[in-house]
């Protein structure tokens, strides 16, 4: 009989078989079960696996040393953004039939590059002119529209892709954005957790990846899910209330540190004796982990989100003040940055609350007023980080799940139609640092803004293109038993790479 200590067993001191056959004779008696069960057919050795986890190197020379992407949720209109149509506006309320140029939606593309899931005819074809002016800006020329005033002036340290497409035509769009996966497909982990699992930390004192944002559907977890990864690699959620950073991450006014240090030790001790008889529970290393990692964290997070170190400059060039409409959007990126100096490999920024760029009505105000909270957030990150020579290594991506409808939603309603549908056949995204050219246009959609039609690239070719300017190659993360299609590795998006 074993002299461990006994385990809390079942209820009314009935034992499982499992546990019966682990413990007797130190686990012999599971041991001539297999042998018994191999012998008969039932059960064979496992293949050996030529695997090995990451040793945190990169693959070849990376270009970047960590993300800050960026994501506003909803689905933001590429026309009245970063991709502006004036043909829009010659043909305002006729259909795309009368416009003269080929009719989108009669295009192959249309079904290809819309996996409907929620239904609905989303067939629109009255044309809503644009309705924000645009200019060109930067020496660069790149058409940009009105409501970006403060960004318009950063083009030139940019790059657009104007030739994105997504295949869900619903907001799980949003989480196939970071996971490549169509809801009805099996998913994957996210890109955040890909570069912590294959990179691992550069710094012992801070996840690998973090998530800065707020929201209040929990399906927005879904974004910084590792997924089979294992917990140990998904994202961690930040407050940016430097008094309580983290759930349950601030020692207690009535606790010693001491006092702490030996709790932390206990449960420890704790978590490693139960490892040894359940050494593949994933979960239980990832407690491992977070407890030695929230003990170290106490000390560096409090003094990474404390934007009180920062000069008054830099808090006005983010548009940080209180009773500001741009005040919550410039913490979250002034946090960032800060991340990103001491280390963090990827932060993911959920700049706008879920589903705020979903404008099927009222688009002019909706969008008016959402760009107005975040433009000038957004420009003061990219000049924070040039100006701190950390542009060069530090690589920040701007997008959305899809875009938005050239024509004007109309589902029998009786009031005015003044927004746009959910469209994901051709939108726009951009990058900026490390790696990338800069005040550069790449792709194209129709004159109507309508289908990517030129250098198209689905959302895994936004992943691969991050994995290589970081130095991975995604085809050598593979995990043994999990099978990834071949769309899923993506291809880098070569054309903007400088």
């Amino acid at each position: 009989m074993s002299n461990r200590a006994r385990r809390p067993g079942p209820p009314c001191g009935r034992v499982h078989r499992r546990a019966f056959l682990t413990d007797l004779g130190m686990g012999f008696g599971g041991l001539a079960l297999g042998a018994m069960l191999r012998r008969d057919g039932v059960l064979q050795a496992a293949a050996p696996q030529a695997h090995s986890l990451p040793t945190g190197e990169p693959h070849f020379s990376p270009k970047a040393k960590n993300v800050i992407w960026i994501f506003l949720s909803g689905g933001y209109s590429q026309m009245e953004t970063f991709d502006p149509k004036p043909a829009l506006n010659k043909y305002a309320e006729k259909t795309y039939s009368e416009t003269g140029y080929p009719n989108p939606l009669e295009d192959p593309l249309f079904k290809q590059r819309s996996r409907d899931v929620v239904g609905g005819d989303r067939t629109h074809s009255k044309i809503l002119p644009m309705q924000v002016g645009w200019s060109r800006r930067g020496e660069a020329g790149i058409g940009v529209t009105d409501w970006w005033p403060h960004l318009g002036e950063c083009v030139d340290d940019m790059t657009f892709v104007r030739s994105m497409y997504t295949t869900d035509n619903d907001h799980n769009a949003e989480f196939q954005m970071h996971n490549g996966r169509h809801k009805l497909d099996e998913q994957q982990p996210v890109l955040g957790s890909w570069i912590s699992y294959g990179l691992g930390s550069l710094n012992e004192n801070l996840p690998e990846f973090v998530f800065v944002g707020e929201y209040t559907d929990s399906r927005v977890e879904q974004n910084f899910d590792a997924n089979y990864l294992g917990p140990k690699y998904a994202g961690v959620t930040l407050s940016l209330d430097p008094a309580n950073p983290l759930p349950f991450g601030t020692r207690p006014e009535d606790v010693l540190a001491r006092e702490q240090a030996n709790q932390f030790a206990f449960v420890d001790r704790l978590n490693r004796l139960n490892a040894i008889d359940h050494p593949d529970d994933e979960p239980l290393r990832a407690r491992i982990k977070s407890y030695e990692l929230a003990y170290r964290m106490q000390m560096s997070v409090p003094n990474v989100i404390d934007l009180s170190q920062e000069t008054a400059e830099t808090h006005q060039l983010y548009g940080i003040e209180t009773g500001k409409p741009t005040d919550s959007y410039g913490r979250r990126l002034l946090t960032a940055r800060r991340l990103a100096e001491q280390g963090v490999r990827y932060t993911l920024v959920y700049l706008s609350g879920y589903g705020e760029w979903d404008s099927h009505r009222d688009l002019k105000k909706n969008h008016a007023r959402s760009c107005e909270r975040v433009d000038k957030p957004v420009a003061g990150l990219l000049k924070d980080l040039k100006r701190r020579g950390m542009l060069d290594e530090t690589l920040v991506v701007f997008c959305t799940e899809f875009g938005r409808t050239p024509a004007v939603e109309i589902r029998g309603s009786s009031s005015p139609a003044t927004g746009r549908d959910h469209h994901p056949h051709g939108f726009t995204v951009w990058l900026a640092g490390a790696g990338l050219k800069r005040g550069y246009v790449h792709g194209r959609t129709d004159e109507l803004g309508f289908h990517a039609v030129e250098d198209a690239h689905y959302v895994t070719d936004l992943h691969a293109t991050v994995m290589h300017l970081m130095g991975l190659e995604p085809h050598r993360l593979d995990v043994p038993g999990r099978k990834r299609l071949e769309i899923d590795y993506g291809t880098p998006i070569m054309d903007i790479i400088a």
